[in-house]
């Protein structure tokens, strides 16, 4: 009789980990010597798409209330009928861990890949995430700490390594001794390329696109040789980032199609936005400043819920966080200044200037021992999240002890 996984994957980046995830279980069971067959089912078999359960914000979900009622019905259904071996749910915590819960209350082992991120903000939600799960997967080291001691769950929580870690040790091995490819990108002999990566919706590119451009504008003057790079995430995010350009143009400047990665990877510095992006220029070793801007209520509002971290750039989370464990870390420290004190400068709202950030890429961009250092300290946060063995290799070994 097949094992029988209900594997719940509400966008896309989770659903490219679910995908991973069910080849890592067939290759624990082979190395197990098992040869016992996998019954996976998700949201697709019942007939939910991606891009519908792919909603955020209050309001977006309210207008769409009664589909995700729906949802939750049908689901908490397939786990009465079909009974899996476990159920587990990777990230989209708002509706997953509902359904979690209801399957651990039906004695139903309950799995959650990617710990929702309490160490920013509410921390009063640990305990009913705790009650929720059976066992919670985390990719960095300084989550499970979170959840020790919170009374009667019966909650593990483990550290399995980041899979962007293996991946882009794969990539990099793939790539040994070989000039990085970078279609629809021709640069000239000799031009060191300097990534901008002004993030993907409109209102990031609208703000933040013409503060690069200008930057840009400064270290062409400054500085001959460079090629500036700009990586779009999607073609409705190219076509606004041309538009921006027309009004913000910027010399020696190419827009492709994704390979974000492998930009950050060819470029001697970067300037990205806030978001998973500046991970994935920690790996790739690539001098990155982080930079956002937002309207002044949001970030208001964001300065005053988000109190358990000072940094908003997830290679400095990492490196504080580590040093911090489960306690909060200091305030900032007077005099400290904008972007100080983690291994990814950072640059946010009012003191994201041009000037700044031209001052800070340039400075690496001229100065080879200030590269380095800054390499180094990229590499010191990285290291924090490797792990023994692949993230998913280990996700799927924890998956199938809950299964037996």
């Amino acid at each position: 009789m097949a094992r029988r996984i209900l594997l719940l994957a509400g966008e896309l980046s989770g659903v490219h980990y679910a995908e991973r995830l069910k080849d890592a279980v067939v290759r624990e069971l082979s190395r197990r010597g098992e040869s016992e067959p996998v019954e996976f089912r998700g949201y697709g078999d019942y007939g939910f798409r991606t891009v519908d359960l792919a909603v955020m914000g209050l309001v977006p979900v309210l207008r769409k209330i009664f589909y995700f009622l729906k949802v939750a019905r049908t689901m908490k259904r397939a786990i009465r009928e079909w009974r899996p071996d476990a159920v587990v749910t990777v990230d989209y915590p708002g509706l997953n861990l509902k359904l979690a819960a209801y399957a651990k209350r039906l004695g139903v082992p309950a799995v959650h890949l990617v710990c929702p991120q309490v160490w920013a903000w509410n921390r009063g939600r640990v305990p009913k995430i705790a009650a929720s799960l059976t066992k919670l997967l985390c990719f960095f080291p300084f989550e499970p700490a979170m959840f020790t001691g919170v009374a009667g769950n019966g909650l593990e929580a483990k550290f399995i390594g980041h899979p962007l870690v293996d991946l882009c040790a794969e990539e990099a091995q793939a790539l040994e001794g070989r000039r990085e490819q970078i279609d629809g990108l021709a640069v000239p002999e000799g031009r060191r390329i300097v990534a901008l990566l002004p993030g993907s919706r409109r209102g990031e590119i609208e703000r933040i696109l013409p503060r690069l451009a200008a930057a840009a504008g400064l270290l062409n003057a400054r500085i001959a040789d460079l090629e500036f790079v700009i990586p779009a995430a999607s073609q409705r995010a190219r076509r606004q980032i041309e538009a921006t350009l027309a009004r913000h143009p910027i010399a020696h400047c190419t827009v492709v199609d994704g390979q974000a990665r492998r930009v950050l990877r060819a470029a001697a510095a970067a300037a990205v936005a806030s978001g998973t992006a500046t991970l994935e220029a920690a790996m790739v070793r690539v001098p990155t400043v982080l930079v956002y801007a937002t309207s002044p209520s949001f970030a208001f509002l964001v300065r005053y819920f988000v109190t358990g971290v000072r940094f908003a750039g997830l290679a400095n989370i990492i490196a504080e966080r580590c040093a911090y464990g489960d306690k909060d870390p200091p305030k900032r420290r007077p005099g400290e200044g904008p972007g100080k004190g983690g291994p990814m400068p950072e640059l946010l709202q009012e003191d994201f200037t041009p000037e700044a950030l031209a001052d800070m890429l340039g400075a690496w961009l001229t100065d080879p021992a200030a590269r380095a250092a800054a390499v180094e300290r990229l590499d010191g946060a990285m290291a924090l999240i490797r792990s023994d063995g692949a993230a998913i290799d280990n996700a799927a070994r924890e998956i199938m002890m809950e299964t037996r």
